[in-house]
């Protein structure tokens, strides 16, 4: 059986517990309260040197840790990752925008605000994230002007690494009122099977 170490609450574990219940993959989950500082104990970084969750034990025992290379391990061989070679570059392409241009700006938000409580020191670097963000979501709605998902118009791991942080945006301050095409797309990931909710 798969363990899993994570906080329920982010976004970037979410995305390996979705996965995995997406696929039916028996797993044990390990509840890890980063606030706390769990995750920078010395039993912790046994499992994780760099002290960061979400973490992925095999039942082999081997480790592999940063949300994105664990779906993409979850997903080999299954409905969530296609088997044609440039589409799965494209997923690839996708994944690596949420880390660089999406999660950064959109999941820092939340963080602040939700994990942190929005403290008063930390808004001027809140409100540095949110012209980014937007760029972001802006690049997400026009892709999603002429596909039902972002790539090969078939619901793929490159749906989960975006939907993370995305659906719960609101929760750091961004509005997607203009973004008909995100939330119609949330809506549809939301409605495929085994989806679970964040939390």
């Amino acid at each position: 059986m798969l363990k899993i170490y994570g906080d329920v609450k982010s976004g970037n574990c979410y995305k390996v517990k979705l996965v995995a219940e997406q696929i039916q993959a028996p797993y044990h989950w390990i509840d890890v309260d980063i606030i706390k500082g769990e995750t920078q104990t010395p039993e912790f970084k046994e499992v994780n040197p760099t002290g960061k969750i979400p973490v992925l034990v095999t039942s082999a025992g081997k480790t592999l840790a940063e949300s994105n290379a664990i779906i993409w391990f979850l997903a080999q061989d299954t409905h969530l990752l296609p088997k044609e070679q440039f589409e799965q570059a494209e997923i690839l392409q996708w994944m690596f925008f949420e880390q660089y241009m999406h999660e950064p700006f959109i999941a820092t938000a939340r963080f602040i605000k939700i994990y942190l409580g929005n403290p008063a020191s930390r808004q001027g670097e809140l409100a540095s994230k949110m012209e980014r963000g937007y760029l972001a979501l802006d690049v997400m709605e026009q892709h999603l002007t002429s596909t039902d998902f972002f790539v090969g118009g078939v619901y793929s791991i490159a749906d989960v690494a975006l939907f993370a942080y995305t659906h719960v945006a609101e929760e750091g301050g961004f509005s997607l009122k203009d973004y008909p095409n995100i939330r119609h797309w949330i809506e549809r990931v939301k409605s495929q099977k085994y989806f679970i909710t964040l939390g």
